[in-house]
């Protein structure tokens, strides 16, 4: 019972109150597609993916993550994820059963050990999607998810045992110890990734670009759009993928990305990093250093909804 049951990440949904201005930055700004939208809940995807969608929003009265989605290659693998998790004492939020958001499928929700919502799904509908085009600067795709956590060691841990994410590279600081942790559900460096911070809530939620150009084009763009810049560009060592951070309008810390490293998974072994080294955080040494503000940024507010299912 121990073989990976997850496949991939599928998307990421974020409670605002400011929905309105919220759909905005996501659709005219950041590039997402409006596929399905209703009163106060939007589904958004990206142009390049598969996936019905890459982002949800809904109107709420406060700020959240409402849950991190994942998925898996068939019903029986859902059945077979939710059974060893109930069996593990794992908190589920919904026993399996048919989604009603776009796409449909079959999936089930539940808490992982810092509360947030994890939804595991099968056989959602393919999204009729496109190849982006040369120098087209809208993201290709989610990319991947980082999460805080004031016990990380304990929240990798949970997805290494309970969900078999294997562990790619760590970052470690001389003065504060390790502090984020890349954890892989395929042959891509990181789909999830598990920031040392003082609460629990969202660090930031990538999306992929075309290529370096595309990205490029797509960081200038939201500068000259006036939308704060946290860090970037670079390229960091771990992944050596490409990062641009910015902040959307509610302060949830978003980036575009490109080049995230594919591994060799049978040979790869995990690396420890100094984040001391200038070049483990910036290959390139174009970013602004990180600093207290730039890790401040990705902190978040605390997240309100630990341990407490979204409506939908």
């Amino acid at each position: 019972m121990d073989e990976r049951l997850i496949t991939h990440l599928r998307h990421v949904d974020l409670a605002v109150p400011d929905f309105d201005k919220q759909l905005d930055f996501y659709t005219s700004t950041w590039g997402l597609s409006p596929e399905t939208t209703d009163d106060g809940i939007a589904f958004l995807a990206a142009e390049g993916s598969p996936e019905q969608y890459s982002v949800r929003l809904r109107r709420a009265p406060e700020k959240r993550l409402d849950l991190i989605a994942f998925g898996a290659a068939s019903p029986a693998d859902v059945d077979a994820l939710a059974a060893r998790l109930g069996t593990a004492g794992v908190r589920l939020v919904t026993e399996p059963g048919s989604l009603r958001t776009p796409g449909g499928g079959y999936g089930f929700r539940f808490f992982d050990n810092d509360g947030r919502t994890v939804e595991v799904s099968s056989d959602v509908a393919v999204r009729a999607h496109r190849r982006v085009e040369e120098g087209e600067s809208i993201p290709v795709k989610l990319s991947h998810v980082v999460i805080n956590a004031p016990n990380p060691e304990a929240t990798v841990a949970f997805y290494e045992k309970h969900l078999h994410f294997a562990l790619s590279d760590t970052l470690a600081s001389p003065h504060m110890g390790s502090v984020m942790w890349f954890l892989r559900t395929n042959r891509y460096h990181h789909s999830l990734a598990v920031a040392r911070g003082p609460h629990v809530s969202l660090h930031h939620a990538s999306f992929e670009m075309r290529g370096i150009d595309e990205y490029m084009r797509g960081t200038g763009r939201l500068l000259r759009a006036g939308v704060e810049k946290v860090w970037g560009p670079g390229r960091h060592m771990a992944g050596n993928n490409t990062f641009s951070y910015f902040l959307d309008p509610h302060g949830n810390t978003v980036e575009y990305t490109t080049e995230l490293e594919e591994l060799d998974e049978d040979t790869w072994h995990p690396h420890l990093y100094d984040l001391s080294e200038p070049e483990v955080a910036d290959q390139w040494g174009t970013a602004n250093p990180m600093s207290e503000f730039v890790a401040k940024q990705s902190f978040n507010d605390p997240d309100r909804g630990v341990f407490v299912a979204p409506p939908v």
